[in-house]
């Protein structure tokens, strides 16, 4: 079982929540100019690192609440969660 800690109601069972993918991914300015290829990439193209990675997650059997974390692929463990908009936390 893994244990999310959700910055508003704090750990709970990994079945309250839902990934929701890579974070920090920005929006295109002009979507309408961009290529096929072009929101292809946006769309589908993620990092896949083994390690650390920041992951945007919802707890929605909780509070509804989107927030980020950073958990590493390899073990699972989470290093960090912070609120959508805070800066990416320095993790080991």
């Amino acid at each position: 079982m893994l244990l999310i800690p959700c910055p508003w109601c704090g750990p709970r069972d990994e079945a309250e929540f839902h990934y929701g993918g890579q974070a920090h991914v920005a929006y295109p300015a002009d979507p309408g100019a961009l290529s096929d290829e072009e929101w292809a990439r946006y769309l589908f193209f993620r990092d896949n690192p083994k390690g650390s990675f920041a992951e945007r997650w919802s707890h929605s059997a909780g509070c509804r609440r989107w927030f980020n974390a950073v958990r590493d692929t390899a073990t699972n463990e989470i290093h960090a969660v912070y609120r959508v908009g805070e800066p990416r936390p320095v993790t080991p």
